[in-house]
Order: structure tokens, then sequence, then C-alpha cells
């Protein structure tokens, strides 16, 4: 009988060979929260200085291309520097010749707005109609 209480007493004690999900899942999970409030921030990645005015944000359902044009000059669609005379031949195959798309373009406030209106009458030459100006909310 003693024999019998000693094998209960081993079993009883043996260590688990599970290992224990919980604390990386709670991880995880804060990871997760994190990034989803630090994404939309992201959004932007050339620095321009825009110029402030008092006007309604537009919404539109998709997302519009962004032709940046920075201070020195370059021109950038969405992130990436684009020669000016292929422009207009990227806008139509990123856009597949869709004339309907939307296309924002942000312009330093330190450059010469004859500069800004060239880039947008390439744009309207090509036949796209809905071109917007990016500014910011003086807050």
């Amino acid at each position: 009988m003693d024999t019998l209480n000693q094998n209960k007493r081993k079993r009883q004690y043996q260590p688990m060979s599970e290992i224990n999900v919980t604390p990386f899942v709670d991880v995880m999970l804060v990871l997760l929260i994190v990034f989803m409030v630090t994404a939309p921030l992201l959004t932007v990645g050339i620095p321009i200085d825009l110029p402030k005015v008092k006007a309604d944000a537009l919404t539109d359902q998709k997302d519009p291309l962004e032709i940046s044009i920075k201070l020195n000059g370059e021109v950038y669609l969405g992130d990436n520097i684009i020669n000016v005379e292929n422009l207009i031949q990227t806008i139509e195959a990123i856009t597949e010749e869709n004339f309907e798309s939307r296309i924002y373009v942000r312009g330093d406030r330190g450059i010469a707005y004859g500069r800004v209106m060239e880039i947008i009458s390439m744009i309207n030459n090509a036949g796209y109609r809905r071109v917007a100006l990016v500014t910011q909310n003086p807050s």
C-alpha cells in the first residue's frame, strides 16, 4: 500500500509540459492597439510646409493620388521622386486613364505659385479634371 501512495504522489506533482500563452496574447494585443493608434499618423511621407487656409475638408471614398512639390522644386508622386516629364505618363499608368480619378497637389508654402500652376496645368491638359490643392487649417 505504501508503494501505491508513492506512485500517486509522483503523478500528482509532475510539472506541466504545456506553454502558457496568455502573457504572449496580452503583449500582442497591446502591440496591436499601439499600431492601430499610430498608423494613421504615418500617412504622409514628404514633409511640406503647407499654406494655412480656412476651408472645409474634401471627403472621398477612394484614395487619391498625391503630388508633392517641395521648396527646392523636387516633385514627388506619393513618396517617390519623379521627373516632371514623366509625370503624366505615370499618372495615366496608375489611374489606367480614368480621368475621374482624384489628384491632390501639395505645394510648399514658399514655392512660387507659377510652379504649382504649371503642374496643375499639365494634369488638366492631360484630361484630369478632379485636381485639388491641399492646404492646412490654421489652428
